[in-house]
């Protein structure tokens, strides 16, 4: 096929011009001004369009297996595929936990007979997420599996974290971390704060994060090693992270939509559709994830989609279950409350939706537009307005925060290995 007259962006070598792109047999074939259409050639205009490397989400949960009515790998790729991403990286909280050969071979059978995104899972750091014994690494490796992470649960014994890091990072693979002290969330609701004062809801304070991310750098300061921090979500987390980043330390970090677009203050009416973790923070706590964005602290925007069935999510807010879809709304949260407004270019966006995961995860033909590469692209309008229907969701989890939210930024396209996924 030939895609003609879009804007390309891509990242890895800091390219933004109009050109076509020629593709092949999945491959990238050419990229160039004015190319002519060979013979049985499919011809696409895109005047108008911007083309991105794929989309790259390096944190979700499908809940398959164990979880099914709240998300399986067929209705989650869908959802992913609706929302730009052409590859995608499932957390291990299953029921059984991705911990076996057995569980995570399983998980990428089942993806390859839905669809060809690229399927990247994460594996837990410890067997069932206990935070006892860790996994066999080696073995998960050889099958696939493309990092660690105990997320949903925090690793708390901090002499298990040494070891597991320094034996994941002897595999050159990275531990992802859910950095959270469990005794200071205490049955927690939302933020502590202002609001939980109001609503009378437990609440959550900011330092549950900093503390253990404090504590996990001093970890990765001892033995110097690699490390990835998940949903980052207070001013002083990026402060901590700016400031290990400056002494040195190789660590990276990603943020949700959710905590660059939304604070305490948007939680209405005891909604548990606002119920997240970590908790949606302050205004200040917001400002800080965009100047972290804004300065490089924060590498990645990842989603957290976090399905949960409808049902549960309409229970009041003290009872319904943490989390939202997110995986339809990030690219037109990301362009509305940081593009559009001029907090970060489109360039640096992309980037942290595109080649900065794929850099940090080591992920080959992905997040690179070029010639010889894999075909795998997204085609966006930023300018085009929608409105979100979260009742349309391709994901089981048809709620969300930002659901009859008016957007600027649309997923227009996703090609995957060369093959057209046309969306809405």
């Amino acid at each position: 096929m030939l895609l003609k007259n879009a804007k390309i962006i891509n990242p890895i070598d800091n390219f933004e011009d109009f050109a076509d792109i020629r593709i092949q047999d999945e491959i990238i074939t050419e990229i160039g001004k004015n190319l002519m259409p060979v013979s049985n050639e499919q011809v696409i205009d895109l005047t108008g369009k911007v083309i991105t490397p794929g989309l790259i989400d390096m944190h979700c949960h499908l809940r398959e297996p164990g979880f099914n009515a709240k998300e399986t790998i067929k209705t989650g790729i869908a959802s992913a595929i609706n929302g730009g991403y052409t590859a995608i990286c499932p957390m291990a909280n299953t029921n059984p936990v991705t911990d076996n050969a057995t569980t995570l071979t399983y998980c990428i059978s089942k993806a390859k007979e839905v669809s060809q995104i690229g399927f990247f899972p994460i594996c837990a750091v410890t067997k069932g997420l206990s935070g006892e014994k860790i996994v066999n690494v080696s073995e998960l490796i050889s099958l696939g599996a493309i990092a660690f992470s105990d997320d949903g649960k925090p690793l708390e014994n901090m002499h298990l974290l040494r070891e597991a890091l320094k034996y994941i990072n002897s595999h050159n693979k990275i531990i992802i971390s859910h950095s959270e002290d469990s005794s200071l969330v205490n049955s927690g609701v939302i933020n502590e704060g202002i609001i939980s004062t109001k609503t009378g809801l437990k609440g959550i304070p900011a330092i549950t994060e900093s503390l253990a991310i404090a504590r996990e750098l001093e970890i990765v300061r001892a033995i110097q090693g690699k490390y990835h921090f998940a949903h980052i979500s207070t001013k002083r987390s990026v402060e901590l992270i700016r400031q290990a980043k400056k002494d040195g330390l190789n660590v990276t970090c990603e943020t949700a939509p959710h905590y660059f677009s939304l604070s305490e203050d948007d939680i209405k009416d005891y909604d548990a559709k606002y119920k997240v973790n970590p908790p949606l923070r302050t205004k200040e706590d917001l400002q800080a994830i965009i100047e972290g964005l804004q300065d490089g602290t924060i590498d990645v925007i990842a989603t957290d989609h976090a399905p949960h069935t409808v049902r549960e999510k309409q229970l009041p807010i003290q009872n319904a279950p943490m989390g939202i879809a997110g995986f339809e709304t990030a690219l037109s949260v990301t362009i509305n409350f940081l593009v559009q407004n001029g907090k970060l270019s489109l360039m640096e966006a992309i980037r942290k939706l595109t080649s900065n995961p794929a850099k940090i995860l080591k992920l080959k033909n992905r997040g690179d537009i070029r010639t010889g590469k894999e075909a795998n692209l997204t085609v966006i309008d930023p300018n085009e307005q929608i409105t979100v229907d979260a009742s349309k969701f391709k994901s089981k989890c048809r709620i969300s925060p930002f659901d009859g939210m008016t957007l600027k930024g649309a997923v227009k396209m996703t090609i995957i290995k060369g093959t057209i996924h046309n969306i809405g």
